[in-house]
C-alpha cells in the first residue's frame, strides 16, 4: 500500500466474491440444492431472471456462470460485467472502476479525479467494394467452390444450399498497409431503394481451429443503419415480391432454406418470388422502414432470434409497421421450436441454454420412483428451507 492506496492484493484479500455479487444486483438462492451458494438475479416483479445465476466455489474468492466452467474473482468479475455496478460510465477504465468499487466496499475514501473519456473515431473512410479481392461461388466451376468449404461445414449448410444463394454472398480479402490480408465469407449489404448498390458487408469469419467461434460484424464504413443483406429470388423489383422473410443473419436464412427445401422444391413459384432478408444483427428503425416503404403490399415473414432481444424485434417490427400504415395481416411471425435459439442450431440440432435452463425444474432423474413429477412453483413455496450444503 503505497500513499495509503489499496492495491488489487489488498482486495482479493480483504473482499469475498459474494459481496461483490450482492452489490452487482444478485440474491442468495435459498432454495437451490447445491453443494456451494448460488446467486440469482429478479426482476422489478420478483421473478427470478433465467439464465442469470453465478454459484460460487470453494472459500468464496470465486464464481461461475453455468454451463461455462470460466471462474471470475471479484478483480475479474468486475472487469468482465461493468455495466453492472454504479460507478460504470462509459468510457471509464477497467481498472480504473475496480479501484472504486472494491473501496466503496471496503469503506475507504479514493481521490475523486476527472475521468478521462476517450473520444470515439468520429469519422471513418466510407465503404469501397473497390478495397477488396472479390472470390465469388461460381455454380459452373467446381473449383471455385473450395474455399467457401470451411465458412459452411460447421453451420451445416450443403452445397445444395450455397448454389441457391450463390450469387448472393462472395469472399472478401482486404489486404493491410502492414502487408497482411485476411479473407471473410461476405453478404453484401444494398439498400432496398437501390437494391444494385452494395453499401457495406455483413461479415463472417473462418472458425478457429479449437471450434469456439469466428469473428463476425460488419466492413468498416459500412451503412449499417440502413443497409439490408437482400436475396432477391424473384429478379424483380421487390415491390413485386411473393413475400419477405426477415432474418438476423445471412446464416439463419440459408438455413432456413435448407429446412423447408422440400417445401420451396414442390412449391417452385414460391421459391422464385421469395426475398430472403438479414438485418445483420439487431434490427435498425431505418432497415425496417426502408424495406416496408419499398414493399408496401407484400406479406413480411419474422423469423427472427428464439430469445427474448428476437421476440422484442417482433414487438418493435409491428409498431413501426401500424406507424407507417401497414395492414397488420401483412405480418407474420415463422415459429420456431423453443428449443432452438435461431435457424441455424435448428438445422444444426442444436438446443439452446436458455431452452434447457427454463425446463431444468421440470426434469425427472431417471433414479426417481415411478409416477414423480417435476418440480411445481407451488412446492417451490412450500420449501421454504435452505438446502445449500456448506
Amino acid at each position: 500500500m503505497a500513499n495509503g492506496e489499496l492495491t488489487y492484493d489488498d482486495f482479493l484479500q480483504r473482499l469475498d466474491i459474494q459481496d461483490v455479487l450482492v452489490d452487482a444486483g444478485y440474491h442468495l438462492n435459498k432454495r437451490d440444492g447445491l453443494r456451494y451458494p448460488s446467486y440469482i438475479r429478479t426482476d422489478s416483479n420478483g421473478t427470478r431472471i433465467r439464465g442469470d445465476k453465478f454459484i460460487v466455489t470453494g472459500g468464496g474468492k470465486c464464481c461461475f456462470q453455468p454451463p461455462q466452467q470460466k471462474l471470475y474473482n471479484i478483480i475479474s468479475f468486475i472487469k468482465s460485467f461493468p455495466e453492472k455496478f454504479a460507478e460504470h460510465r462509459n468510457g471509464v477504465s477497467p481498472d480504473r472502476l475496480v479501484n472504486l468499487v472494491c473501496n466503496r466496499l471496503l469503506n475507504h475514501p479514493i481521490e475523486n479525479r476527472p475521468i478521462c473519456i476517450i473520444q470515439p473515431k468520429q469519422h471513418s473512410r466510407p465503404f469501397s467494394l473497390q478495397d477488396y479481392d472479390i472470390h465469388h461461388f461460381d455454380v459452373n466451376d467446381r473449383e471455385t467452390h473450395k474455399r467457401f468449404y470451411p465458412y459452411f461445414k460447421n453451420r451445416g449448410i450443403d452445397i445444395f444450399t450455397q448454389r441457391a444463394f450463390a450469387g448472393h454472398f462472395f469472399l472478401a480479402t482486404k489486404h493491410r498497409t502492414d502487408g497482411l490480408s485476411y479473407a471473410n465469407l461476405a453478404f453484401p449489404l444494398v439498400l432496398p431503394k437501390e437494391p444494385d448498390k452494395v453499401v457495406g458487408l455483413e461479415e463472417r469469419g473462418r472458425p478457429k481451429m479449437d471450434g469456439s467461434g469466428s469473428y463476425k460484424g460488419k466492413a468498416e464504413g459500412s451503412n449499417s443503419s440502413e443497409g439490408l443483406w437482400i436475396a432477391n429470388f424473384s429478379g424483380e423489383p421487390l415491390h413485386q415480391a411473393g413475400g419477405v422473410a426477415w432474418f438476423e443473419s445471412g446464416y439463419d436464412a440459408m438455413a432456413f432454406h435448407q429446412l423447408h427445401r422440400d417445401t420451396f422444391r414442390d412449391n417452385p413459384e414460391l421459391s422464385k418470388k421469395s426475398v430472403f432478408v438479414s438485418t445483420g444483427g439487431t434490427p435498425t428503425d431505418m432497415q425496417i422502414r426502408g424495406m416496408l416503404s419499398a414493399t408496401p403490399n407484400v406479406n413480411h415473414y419474422l423469423c427472427f432470434d428464439n430469445d427474448s432481444a428476437g421476440r422484442e424485434f417482433v414487438n418493435k417490427f409491428r409498431l413501426i409497421a401500424k406507424s407507417m400504415h401497414i395492414n397488420p395481416e401483412q405480418i407474420r411471425e415463422i415459429p420456431l421450436m423453443p428449443c432452438y435459439k435461431d435457424w441455424n442450431d435448428a438445422l444444426l440440432g442444436k438446443t439452446s441454454e436458455e431452452y434447457l435452463d427454463s425446463i431444468k425444474d421440470a426434469v425427472i432423474p431417471l433414479s426417481a420412483p415411478l409416477g414423480t413429477k417435476g418440480s411445481t412453483a407451488g412446492e417451490e413455496e412450500v420449501n421454504e428451507q435452505s438446502t445449500i450444503h456448506r
